[in-house]
Order: C-alpha cells, then structure tokens, then sequence
C-alpha cells in the first residue's frame, strides 16, 4: 500500500541555512493558503532567474502536504532536469543536498515518458513529472486511464504557459486538484497573464541584494541626429533624438529599419562588444560572451556577419534548425569557443549559461514577457565566484529608436514589485509579432522599410535597473542639462574593421542567405530538398541552389568569376537583389 510521504514526513524547510530566502518564504506562502477558498484553486509564485525555482517545485507538495503530485514542465529538456533533482540515486538529489531531508523512505518519483512507462509506476509514486507535450488533447492516452482523482495538486514550471489551451486540458481533466503556477516572469510571449493569484513574490531588487542574480544596466544608443530615407529614390531625411524617439514609440516600419539597416545595427553591435571588452578586462575572465536576439533566420544571419566582420566569433540558434544543428551551436558555446550567440526566442526556458553577460537588443519587444525572458539569460550568476565580484555584473544594449525603453521601464517596476503589482496586473495585446520575413527590401508586406544611412555623435546612456537614491538621479539630470556627461552619458567608440574582414563577413552573409531562400522554396511549395520532382537526374536542393547560384553569377557587379574574388562592393549588390534573384529562379523553374 502506497504511503503518502509529502502529507506525513516533516520536512526541514524554516531557519534551513542550505535554502534560499526566497524557497523559504514562498514554502510557507503555500502552506498558509487556503486552497478551498472561492478561486482560490489555482494560485501563482514569483520568482526571478536564480532564486531556486526548481528547489520550490520540490518543497511545493510538502507545504500542500500532497498525496501525489503532477509535476508539468514547459519541454523535455527541463522534466529531465527536475526529474534529476527528484531521483533518490542522483548525486544531487535536491532533498539530502539541501538537508530537507536526512534519510529514508523518500518520496518516490515517476515520470510519464511515451511507451516507457505504465499505470502501476504511476501509482506507486509520490510525484509524477512530465513535459505538456506528452499531456496534450482530452484523448490523451495517458489522461484516459487515470481517474479524475489521481493527482490532489498541479504543479506547473514556467507556468505563464498555463493560460495555453494544452494546458486547461489538465485543469478539466484533475478537477479537484490545487494548482501552483512558478514561474520568472508573470506573462507569455503574446502578452497573456498567467492564471491565478500570486501569493508569493521575490523582487529582482532584493535578489540582486542577496546575490541570486547579477547586478544589470541598462545602455541606451542616443544619436545626436539620425539622417534615413523613408522611400527608395526619397529624399535623405534628418532628425533629431527626440524625433528618433518619438519614430521608434509609433512607426513599426522606423523600429524594424533601426534593428536591421547597417548604420545603425553596426553601433549596436559595436556598444555591445566595447561592453564586452570592459567587462573582460575589468574582471580577467575571457569566457564572458553576448547573447543577441534578432527578428528571423535571415536577421540572424546579418547579426552574426556583423559580430564576425567586427572580430568576434559569432553564430546562431533557431527553432527551423534541426536540432542537431542548435545541438552542436550549443555546444561550442559551452566550450567557450564562440562570443557571441544569437537566437530567435530559441534560448529559452531550461538554457543556463551563466557567463553570458551582455544581451544585444536587435528584435522588437512590444511587452514585458519576452523581453524578461532575454535579459534574464544574463542574470544567472557564475558557480564558484563570490555573486558581489564584478564578474557578475551584466549588461542590455539597445537603441533608441527601437521602442526598448517603455519596456525597461515596466522591467524596472518589475525589478522592485510587490504583491500589488501582480494585483494589477492585466493581459497586454502582442502588437507587434515576430515577422516571418527579413526586415530588408519589401519590409514586412508591400511597403519597404525605411533605411537609417547615417547616425552622428551616437551617445550611451547608462540606465541602472534598480532605482537609485532620488537625489543622486536629480543631481544627473541637473549634470545633463549642463551638458556635463561624465559616465552616465559615454560617446560610442566606433570599431573599425579591416576591408578584408568586412569582405570575408558579407561572402558568408551571401552563402547562408542562399541556403535559407531555399529553404523557404522548399517550405512554400511543399517540397522536399532529397526529392527529384524538378530534374529527374538531380535532387531538388540541387537544382534550385545551382538555379540561383548561377543568376548571382550573371549580375556580379565586377565581372569576377568565382566568389572567392567577389569584391564588398559585389557582396552589397547581390546581397540586395538576392529577392529578385529568387523570384527570377521560381519563374523559370516554373516554366520548366
């Protein structure tokens, strides 16, 4: 006969010195709630990167004194993860390297993983743990031949997932089961607020205080004057910083040109790797590297030239790589053999790598979830090294005309909250989804983005994310006004490259972009690359990409033959007629 270890062992949690404040607090925040109450089913903790998320996602069952317990995890990269925690014969076993508790019987853990596992393991056990995925649907095998009764509480990680539909399935399934929601950031990528009420939450503030999480400022690009040009063959427009300010707040088309154009994607790439470098010498730790977010493949791969023509070693992740390919990106990073990564809202939940340091801003952040679940990739603090050392400072670079700084602002709110602010806290509308296209010639429909040409005296603001003392911020503001800087307003160095190192980035630039034209060819005509449905005697991936190889051939600027000899000059051209080029190819292979 099952016995139910969370209700009847005695946990050692309170005055526990290998616990974390903040697992403490909320363990008695859960154990005082009173889960019978109206709407009091289903409530939510706050807590920031580093303040032990998956320790509470431990101790939770014991404060609800559960009889078994549904562990639900966002992927199966992190139910591996808190099933490691949770298994006895681990050498981390999170209850005897916490001292929770000090000896047998354990509670006993389970996992819901495809064919491997059965009914009786589930009932033998104190806590199942599972990814949603293996949960979705209301015919769910695995949800017919469990009782409504099975599990008395729901445990969701990263749980402003929990207003998703594959979700709720479990809420209607488990009807009388308690719900806890943890999770680091209180809102989904498209706004949504997760569901229920937070009876628990730990300021970024005082984490930062105790040393969870590092220390993080805020850079902001401000160009004294910004010239573009609103339409191909347009005159060159000049504006001023608060016209550059006022653009980014309201023109979609004026954002996207800030993060994609060259002028200005350069000085953020060049603010970022001056930070960079600061922080390597300043700490004698080479390791630290950036991690930049774009706005799609092809974006990614324009960061990365960037990083890579300005002397970094730079590559990226996305969700349309396969997974070995993110694997092995992945896996450079973890031997320090890159500086810098880019994603695409890839690196998310279940990704630690503490020596990030420096998160570049190349995307679009409409809300506060998103944009807390990028920084907080830089907030983990490095093992080993006292958490005050400058070693675990970290640092966001944006630009002004990208609409970042309503963001920082809600992040700085956040930093500091309270119970009343998740009180008030409502659904935002995603205004701006992630395009699908590259944010270049065409734009984002059939109007073209505007293009930033130059930039003057681009000035870096230092914004700090916890408030600082009223008077001390007064004083600055007064030194502004004056025209007295000093370090709060620091001019960029510009970062000068070789021609060479320049040529050499826009040649990879043009290789990467072709092979992603052809994917997205495959992709928009239902084919497959190893199949044979446009030439008999050749693959498709072949046809197409020695299709388009050979239109690049006919419109090199130089008349150079082979590639290796293109000129900068020839790479700028191709790189901007590459959508005509592959229009061009479709028609033709259309024709047959």
């Amino acid at each position: 006969m099952k016995i139910d270890q969370y209700a009847i062992v005695q946990p050692s949690v309170a005055g526990n010195p290998d616990l974390r404040e903040p697992q403490i607090l909320a363990y008695q925040a859960i154990e005082n709630h009173d889960f019978q109450g109206a709407d009091a089913r289903e409530v939510s903790v706050v807590l920031p990167v580093g303040c032990g998320k998956s320790g509470l996602l431990a101790l939770a069952p014991f404060a609800a004194k559960s009889k078994r317990t549904l562990l639900v995890a966002p992927n199966l990269k992190i139910a591996d993860q808190l099933l490691g925690d949770l298994t006895p014969s681990n050498p981390k076993y999170f209850y005897t390297k916490r001292r929770v508790l000090d000896d047998g019987p354990f509670p006993e853990p389970a996992e819901i993983r495809g064919a491997s596992s059965n009914v009786s393991d589930l009932e033998e056990a104190d806590i199942v743990v599972t990814n949603i995925q293996q949960l979705q649907r209301e015919n769910n095998k695995w949800l017919a031949k469990l009782p409504g009764d099975f599990f008395d509480l729901i445990l969701f990680d990263e749980g402003h997932h929990n207003v998703a539909e594959s979700w709720d399935v479990l809420r209607r399934k488990f009807p009388d089961a308690r719900i806890l929601n943890v999770s680091a950031t209180p809102a989904r990528a498209d706004g949504k607020v997760m569901t229920g009420e937070v009876i628990y939450s730990y300021p970024i503030s005082k984490a930062v205080e105790k040393g969870y999480v590092k220390r993080i400022n805020g850079y902001r690009l401000n160009p004294t004057t910004l010239h573009y040009v609103r339409h191909e063959g347009g005159a060159e427009v000049e504006v001023t910083l608060d016209e550059v300010r006022r653009l980014g707040e309201e023109d979609a088309g004026f954002r996207r040109s800030i993060v994609s154009s060259e002028a200005t994607l350069t000085t953020i790439a060049e603010a970022s790797i001056r930070k960079l470098r600061e922080m390597r010498e300043t700490t004698g730790q080479p390791r630290l590297k950036i991690i930049a977010s774009a706005l799609n493949m092809e974006h990614c791969k324009q960061v990365v030239a960037k990083y890579r023509e300005l002397g970094l070693r730079a590559d990226f992740v996305h969700s349309q790589l396969a997974g070995k390919a993110n694997e092995r990106i992945h896996e450079k990073l973890e031997n320090h053999e890159l500086d810098v990564i880019v994603q695409v809202r890839k690196l998310g939940e279940g990704f630690d790598h503490p020596y990030l340091s420096v998160a570049a801003v190349f995307s679009i952040f409409s809300n506060l979830g998103p944009f807390m679940q990028f920084v907080g990739r830089i907030m983990r603090v490095i093992p080993g090294v006292d958490p005050f050392d400058p070693v675990n400072d970290g640092v966001v670079v944006f630009h002004v005309g990208g609409n970042i700084t309503g963001v920082w602002t809600d992040f700085q709110q956040f930093a500091e909250a309270d119970q009343d602010f998740f009180a008030n806290l409502i659904d935002e509308h995603l205004i701006e989804p992630t395009t699908t296209r590259e944010p270049g010639a065409g734009g984002t429909g059939s109007s073209p983005l505007p293009v930033i040409t130059s930039q003057d005296d681009v000035l870096l603001e230092n914004l700090t994310l916890i408030n600082a003392d009223p008077a001390i911020a007064a004083a600055l503001a007064v030194l502004k006004d004056a025209g007295i800087t000093g370090e709060q307003f620091d001019r960029l160095q510009r970062i000068t490259p070789t021609k060479q190192a320049t040529r050499k980035a826009k040649r990879t630039l043009l290789d990467d972009l072709v092979k992603t034209e052809v994917g997205r060819f495959f992709a928009k005509h239902g084919l497959k690359p190893v199949g044979r449905d446009l030439d008999k005697s050749r693959e498709n991936f072949k046809v197409v990409k020695s299709s388009i190889d050979l239109q690049i051939k006919k419109l090199v600027p130089s008349g150079a033959t082979s590639r290796s000899e293109y000129t900068a000059a020839d790479l700028d051209s191709l790189i901007a007629q590459l959508p005509q080029i592959v229009t061009t190819v479709e028609e033709e292979l259309r024709r047959g």
